[in-house]
């Protein structure tokens, strides 16, 4: 095979044992690879009813056939689960060169079932002695206990001995099972919405080491090769420039400016504080290198590397903190900021780092914090439920220690480490109306009134309010919409961005890289031929897409989905926003409905959102039993 191995490595922690199984070609070539083949592989392999944070809720590393191809920013992983934090699909994706090794040691797929009986470093060697052409070590890992996820790669990497070693591992957060843990990777990234490092610590995984000696062959080298130098050359022209000057960071000031800029929990689509907190502020005063940083195997260079100026020598030249920065993007600078009402730049900072170190998602633990803080207002939680904190918009000292809290699962932190759905539900007295989550994943930094293509994307999509899965909010940036109001064509525009995300996301291309391509589909599609040697065209690429995203939604009909949990939280349905230029704007669950069931037809589901059968047997997908009421393994034609 070419691309491919045509096979993953299932590794129980049970019983300690491990084994390869085959992927179809057939299976391959429908769900491609990264999240759309881990939605095949979790349907296959997470019996229906699994409890998230129970054995039998498997935990896979999807790779793709463009990882190790060198073509630019094609060294990203996918990690799928059933989320702890929604009870539905949990699909994350990393960018860094574990990607290159788990596909050279574990196949196409890394599935991690069973649970230990202690604390296990999982250390996966590729051996061409071995009679399995690999080696599994269950080694004890009671010493990484409690250790930040920084020191903890370290000290993995310093008892194997070898710098080599690309390493994925979980923090406290994920020991403390924090429902929206994070799994850290080579060097600090992370994979970190919907909680797969809980789901990594209720396994007792405290760290996974791999090392292989596999690659996979392509089919026409030359070809791919001649490509991927022109594809470079793209990438570091104007379709990348915002991101390479000021990154996502810039989205501060341009969101604030449209008013779309969630802040204080979502009461405000302004901030008064937006340029304290902006890009071009963070950019002058806080960069910790005039070079870009940047993933494995990618030319665009997007990340900045910021450190708090308090922590730094009047000279510059020493971070007092020890730490060498940290990777700052839009949705931890709003997550950590406006949406706390917090302008300190310090302090957003220093926030972002504490929450990549203990292991856990920025997006869900700033808006976590920020209902917090509007319960502390309302008195719904007072200094007796904080430990004596003063949990208000605008506390920068107060986020520390709440985040600090929630990491380790202490005072109150243990409430908040739950999520706010949850957390809404045990403290009652009508907190979940600001509750700010769809499904029970947080929303990211996109106001849906002032975004009403978003709006809808927010409410669909299967993971939860996402922006990276559904991007709808390109159209209310752009002139094919007026983002203010709602009309008959919305569904058909939210179902296009998912079904193109899902392509991206499983080929796995970098988002920042989807402009540079004079049409995605046909170069793509001509990507794939030139790497697996099997005949694509865009058209089928375009049917993966919608394959993929019917799938996901099978999967959540399977374990409990109803068309009540399409929705926006009642905040954004009942108050209209107050300030800057979309003052007055609101959103009513009528025109909100009127959208989704545009999406349903779009998608060709029926009125309560359920998929018929001749939908699935259109997109090719077939099962053995029925596949609303039984386990199954869904197959393709």
């Amino acid at each position: 095979m070419y691309g491919y191995h045509g096979k993953a490595l299932v590794v129980n922690l049970t019983d300690r044992t491990h084994r390869w199984e085959g992927i179809d070609q057939r299976a391959l070539r429908s769900f491609i690879g990264g999240i759309g083949l881990g939605t095949y592989l979790l349907y296959r392999y997470c019996p229906p009813g699994a409890a998230p944070l129970g054995p039998d809720n498997p935990l896979l590393f999807v790779g793709s056939p463009l990882v190790g191809t060198r073509l630019t920013t094609s060294s990203k992983f996918a990690v799928l689960t059933k989320s702890p934090l929604t009870g539905f699909i949990a699909d994350s994706l990393s960018s860094s060169f574990l990607a290159t090794e788990l596909k050279k040691c574990c196949g196409d797929a890394l599935i991690i079932q069973g649970r230990a009986d202690y604390p296990t470093l999982l250390h996966i060697e590729g051996d061409t002695d071995a009679p399995e052409g690999v080696r599994v070590y269950f080694r004890d890992a009671a010493d990484l206990t409690g250790l930040t996820t920084g020191d903890k790669e370290r000290a993995v990497k310093e008892r194997l001995g070898d710098n080599r070693y690309r390493v994925a591992c979980i923090g406290p957060a994920g020991e403390a099972l924090v429902k929206y843990a994070s799994i850290s990777n080579d060097g600090g990234r992370q994979a970190g919405r919907c909680g797969p490092g809980a789901v990594m610590g209720s396994k007792n995984l405290q760290a996974l080491a791999l090392r292989g000696f596999n690659p996979v062959d392509i089919a026409d080298p030359e070809a791919t090769r001649h490509y991927s130098r022109d594809l470079s050359r793209r990438s570091l022209g104007a379709a990348t420039e915002k991101y390479r000057n000021l990154g996502t960071m810039a989205n501060v000031a341009v969101f604030n400016r449209l008013g779309t800029l969630p802040t204080r929990n979502f009461r405000e689509s302004t901030f008064e504080g937006a340029e304290a907190v902006s890009g071009e502020h963070l950019h002058r005063s806080h960069l910790a290198t005039t070079k870009n940083a940047g993933c494995a195997n990618c030319t665009i260079g997007c990340e900045k590397i910021l450190v708090p100026m308090d922590t730094v020598d009047k000279d510059g030249s020493n971070d007092k903190s020890g730490k060498s920065g940290v990777r700052m993007e839009y949705e931890s600078l709003f997550a950590l900021g406006p949406l706390c009402g917090v302008a300190d730049s310090n302090i957003v900072i220093r926030a972002a780092g504490l929450c990549d170190q203990l292991g856990m998602d920025t997006i869900s633990a700033g808006a976590t914090i920020a209902w917090a803080m509007e319960c502390f207002e309302q008195g719904h939680l007072t200094g007796a439920d904080t430990g004596g904190l003063n949990l208000a918009f605008g506390n920068g000292a107060a986020l520390l220690e709440t985040l600090e809290a929630i990491g380790r699962r202490q005072g109150i932190g243990k409430l908040l480490a739950e999520g706010s759905r949850a957390a809404a539900a045990q403290i009652g007295r009508g907190s979940a109306a600001w509750a700010m989550q769809v499904k029970g994943l947080e929303m990211p930094g996109y106001e849906p009134r002032s975004l009403k293509t978003m709006a809808l994307g927010l409410a669909v999509t299967p993971r939860g309010a996402c922006h990276n899965r559904s991007s709808a909010y390109e159209a209310d940036f752009s002139d094919r919409v007026d983002r203010f109001q709602v009309d008959a064509n919305r569904g058909r525009i939210a179902a296009e961005s998912e079904d193109f995300e899902a392509v991206l996301d499983s080929l796995i291309w970098c988002k920042f890289l989807r402009k540079a391509f004079h049409d995605f589909y046909t170069e793509s599609a001509q990507v794939y031929t030139m790497i697996t040697g099997w005949a694509m065209t865009p058209a089928e690429l375009r049917l993966s897409g919608e394959r993929i995203n019917n799938l996901k939604k099978l999967f959540n009909i399977r374990e409990g989905w109803t068309r009540a949990d399409d929705t926006l939280p009642p905040r954004t349905l009942q108050e209209k926003l107050p300030t800057g230029v979309a003052a007055g704007v609101g959103l009513t669950r009528q025109e909100l409905d009127y959208m989704i069931a545009g999406y349903y037809q779009a998608r060709g589901w029926t009125a309560d959102g359920l998929i018929p059968r001749s939908k699935l047997a259109e997109l090719g997908l077939t099962f053995d039993f029925d596949p609303l009421s039984d386990r199954v393994e869904p197959g393709v034609r």
